[in-house]
Formats: structure tokens, sequence, C-alpha cells
């Protein structure tokens, strides 16, 4: 079988830590193009993965070169769209981080230009190739919880805003703070273990407090603090979030927060069904509950990287042309339901799909 030609845009942190090492343990792919508008960014990645053939700071020139295939969306999300539909457009199958982009509207756009193109564009919602997740959802369609009939999850930590002044915190660039941030993630594996619920009421409450005054903010330590600008930058995005979700198959209330003056972090999702439940630990194991016996085990085994599962699986649904569980079309409700939810904030009301 042919390997298939890559192109990598964007040459930071995701790029970095995740997708290139698992590119590496694929041996049915090319890496041919490395692409950062950062001189001499695209340069220091591949100084550390020789996989990557070429290095370029102008996308456009791997967009028009026949040989590539697909193109790797690893931008910062508000470039997302632009290069995403550039790509489309020219005849690629693209494979975008999430968020999908900065809003709803712009991810339908991206959704219909894909469908339109007949290219597959997947989402980078990495936790759908857990393989606790994946487990999850195997045991909710047997049965094994009953009926769920809520779902609670935290995504709290201690003082933990990234790149505080950056395009992390600066709304017309990332499209949100905490909820878009880190939310995605945890309402996407939700409403994958559910089964893709219908929205159908939601409500939510953003706050900005902790660091309203960024010079006079504290931290031990800061995410992505070399893309930080303190002195002269932007935080205009939500640090701690909660609310109430409805659907046709569980309600789902949450709390989240990047910082809060709690030297505590709370990163889980508990499952409550009338049968059973279960407490999933973010990215780690859960513990499962049987209502009928009263017995709680936590399953020991082995979790694969879910980066390689995520990125196999867009090759091969590449080659078989069956959408997967992270195409767009399966993406489309989480960001809808991350619309409402910042709609409701700024409203201040609940507001109904029905």
């Amino acid at each position: 079988m042919d390997k298939k030609v890559i192109a990598v845009v964007g040459c930071g942190r995701i790029a970095r830590l995740s997708h290139l090492p698992a590119f590496t343990q694929m041996n049915n792919v090319r890496i041919k193009y490395a692409c950062d508008i950062i001189p001499g960014k695209a340069d220091a990645l591949k100084a550390d993965f020789p996989i990557i053939e070429q290095t370029i700071e102008d996308y456009q020139i791997a967009l028009k070169d026949p040989e590539v295939e697909i193109v790797y969306v690893l931008t910062p999300n508000y470039a997302h769209y632009t290069v995403a539909m550039d790509a489309l457009r020219a005849g690629k199958h693209v494979f975008c981080e999430k968020p999908v982009t900065i809003n709803y509207a712009l991810s339908k756009e991206m959704a219909d230009e894909a469908n339109k193109q007949g290219k597959m564009l997947n989402i980078g919602v990495c936790n759908r190739f857990h393989k606790s997740v994946e487990m999850l959802a195997e045991m909710n369609k047997e049965g094994k919880f009953g009926n769920i009939y809520h779902v609670y999850c935290s995504f709290r930590c201690f003082r933990s805003i990234p790149g505080l002044g950056g395009a992390f915190t600066t709304k017309s660039q990332s499209g949100g703070g905490v909820l878009i941030d880190w939310g995605i993630h945890y309402f996407d594996l939700i409403l994958y273990i559910l089964g893709s619920p219908e929205l159908k009421t939601l409500t939510c409450n953003c706050y900005n407090e902790m660091a309203k005054d960024m010079k006079s903010y504290k931290y031990t330590g800061m995410w992505a603090e070399d893309t930080a600008d303190i002195e002269n930058g932007t935080n205009d995005v939500d640090d701690c979030v909660t609310g109430f979700i409805r659907t046709d198959k569980a309600s789902i209330s949450f709390n989240g927060a990047w910082a809060q003056n709690i030297e505590k972090q709370d990163s889980f999702i508990d499952f409550l069904g009338d049968k059973g439940g279960a407490r999933l630990d973010y990215c780690g194991h859960f513990s499962f509950t049987d209502g009928s016996t009263l017995e709680t085990v936590r399953p020991d085994y082995e979790i694969p990287d879910m980066y390689v599962k995520e990125d196999s699986a867009f090759i091969e649904s590449i080659e078989t042309g069956i959408k997967n569980r992270s195409h767009i079309d399966n993406i489309l409700n989480s960001m809808l339901l991350l619309d409402t939810l910042y709609r409701s904030a700024e409203v201040e009301k609940e507001i109904s799909l029905d």
C-alpha cells in the first residue's frame, strides 16, 4: 500500500507532543511538509522529528503540491477555519484539531464544504479513542448502567490560566476560555458515551475573575507561558464556568475552572445509572459500581496511545471512505453545545434547542 502524503500546518505543542510522535509509529504515512508562519519553528520540529521531509512558512505551497493528500491543521483556534477551508477547496482530506473553529456557524460551514468536496474532515477529539472511553461506551450499549439519568463532570485547577494575555485568553483568537479549551474534551466524550443524545435545554454562567488585573495574577506554573503577554495582552475569556444541560437521554451538570483559589485539581466524570455507576478519571482509568451487588471494581488494563489510534483511524477512513467516530458530522453537536452554553452565559438565560 502506498503511503499517504501529509502536510502538517502548525508546529506547536499539539504537533510536537502528540501527532508527530504518533506518525513516527505509523508505517503508512509520509510527512512531506511541516509548515509554520513563525520563522524557524518548523525547522525546530524537523530537527526533533526527521520523518519530516521539508519545512515551509507558506502552507499554500503544500496545497499546490498534487502529491499531498492530507493536511493536518494544528494551528491556534482562530486559524482552523481558514486553513481547513483552503485545504478542502484544494482537494485535500483534512484533520483539524479541536475545537473545530471558534464557533458553531463556522464549524457548520466547514462540515458543508467537506461534504461538498467529498473529502474527509476529522476533528481532534482524541478522547473518543481513549481505551477507558471506549470501554464505558461499550458498557452503556450493553446495558451495564441501566438508564444513565445524570452525568456530572468537573475540570478544575489551581491557577492554571494558559498563556495569559496571548491567544489562549483572547476571545477573537481562541473563541473562549476554559469552556472551549478544556470543556470540549469532557462534553464530547460524554456525548459519545451516551450515544449522541439530542440537546434540549442548556444554561451556563461564565466568569472572568482570577486575572482581571493580569499584572497582579500569581501562579506557580503556566502552560504555554511562551505565548503569554501579561504586560500588553488581552484577557477577555472565561476562567470559570458552571452549568446544566438537558438531553433526551440524560442531564449533565458541570463545573470547570482554569484557575481557582483552591489548591486542588478535579478532573473526573461521574455517570449515574439506575443499575450501575462509574467515575472516570480524565485520561485515566475508571471505577464501576454494580447496584445489584454493591461491588465496586477498578478494571486494570493497558491504555494505548490515543493519538496513534486517532491518526491511524483517520488514515483508514480515507482508505475505506467510511466516516469514523471523529468525523465532522459526528462532532457538530459538541460545537452546538459549546456555542449554546456561551450564548446562555451572555444573555443570562436558559436556551432551548427544541
